[in-house]
């Protein structure tokens, strides 16, 4: 994935994840979850420095635990002890930038499992198609299996970061890299697009992406997780845990899908320019009944506002974010408040749109709006949102 655009020196560089599959042996294997089972050990340790000290800056926690850790585990060696304190602190401020930390209770407890390990360049090295890790008992050389476009990205990127991960027996390494920027684009238009949940997106130039086959799949993931759930027997629970995370890869892949899409019809619309809605906190402002907030809450919005972010980035096109209110409301003709009756909108100027495409132009803005949007607007009229520049965070490995 896509993550931010930072200066490095002279060049501008966006970073990358890719995953790497290991065909690890079973000895192998079994040095890993050591390995695991260590520094998940060392991160709880950690976490203890971390709540008497209500301190997540890197560097005081660093001095407040570094050598207890060391003392306790001196098998996991100087620099995965310091990547077990980055982690600690990286999650506190995560924690407390989401407010789950108040300055009139205790600390909570952040709990590490054997599930992950960060690495650094100092702990991992890649040659060709093998790496090499360290484990407690030194250094394993393990063969990883990649896609034509993995390789490519790290024939064109330079490693930085990473993290090793295990699913279900198999384990990953997720691996940054820093790519050189595409030039942004300029001089073109601006394309505007509407999210939703009926309709996944639709775009100013037209274009909509339909979300009801997306929709009736949840529908139907949650109907079984439920049958299941309340069944209570051995088979139902072996039958919850082979299913689990299914309906999640399935919305993933379609807004990998429907990202990809946006972004070339944005290119093949000459635009230099994306325009979203910023949708921070909807969730907290649904009011509705229990089964339309239980859909709306696995509305998985932000994971296609950012797959459409970094892709975007990736062509070389800017992402604006723009507040929501009233683009579906008003007309993208005239400026006035229209009537929308489900998927129609119509105005007493004579417009008649697909509603979440009127919404979409409305969102593309004055900024010489693209497709069926050129010339449809009247410079004069107003609109009750405003434009801020779009931030692409860095996501979890």
């Amino acid at each position: 994935m896509l993550t931010f655009a930072s200066g490095l020196g002279s060049m501008s560089y966006m970073k990358r994840t890719v995953n790497l599959k290991l065909t690890s042996t079973t000895d192998q294997s079994a040095a890993l979850t050591a390995l695991a089972d260590t520094y998940a050990s060392a991160c709880n340790a950690i976490v203890s420095f971390a709540r008497e000290h209500r301190c997540w800056n890197r560097v005081a926690l660093h001095h407040l635990a570094y050598y207890t850790v060391r003392e306790r585990l001196p098998s996991l060696g100087s620099q995965m002890v310091c990547q077990a304190v980055h982690r600690v602190a990286d999650a506190y401020k995560t924690l407390k930038a989401n407010k789950g930390i108040s300055k009139d209770k205790p600390v909570p407890t952040i709990v590490f499992r054997p599930t992950s390990v960060s690495f650094d360049k100092r702990t991992y090295s890649l040659k060709g198609d093998t790496l090499s890790l360290f484990t407690l008992s030194g250094r394993v050389k393990v063969l990883f299996v990649a896609g034509k476009h993995q390789l490519n990205l790290l024939a064109s990127g330079v490693p930085k970061e990473a993290r090793l991960v295990v699913r279900k027996g198999i384990w990953y390494f997720n691996l940054v890299l820093d790519l050189p920027d595409t030039p942004p684009r300029s001089g073109g238009g601006v394309c505007g697009i509407d999210v939703g949940e009926n309709n996944l997106a639709a775009s100013s130039t037209g274009k909509v992406w339909g979300g009801g086959k997306l929709r009736h799949n949840r529908d139907i993931h949650l109907a079984h997780r439920r049958r299941l759930q309340s069944n209570g027997s051995r088979a139902a629970k072996r039958k919850l845990k082979a299913i689990s995370g299914r309906e999640e890869r399935h919305v993933r892949h379609v807004n990998h899908e429907t990202s990809k899409a946006i972004v070339a019809e944005a290119l093949r619309a000459g635009a230099s320019e994306i325009r979203m809605e910023d949708l921070t906190n909807i969730r907290a402002n649904i009011k509705a009944g229990k089964r339309v907030r239980t859909r709306l809450h696995r509305w998985a919005f932000r994971q296609l506002r950012d797959f459409v972010a970094y892709k975007a980035e990736a062509a070389g096109l800017n992402v604006i974010f723009v507040e929501p209110a009233y683009t579906s409301q008003t007309c993208s003709a005239c400026g006035a408040i229209g009537k929308r009756e489900r998927h129609s909108f119509s105005c007493e100027c004579g417009t008649r749109l697909h509603s979440d495409v009127n919404a979409s132009k409305n969102i593309a803005g004055f900024a010489k709006p693209i497709g069926s949007a050129r010339g449809a607007r009247n410079s004069s009229c107003k609109f009750a949102h405003q434009v801020r520049p779009a931030v692409v965070e860095s996501p979890r490995l």
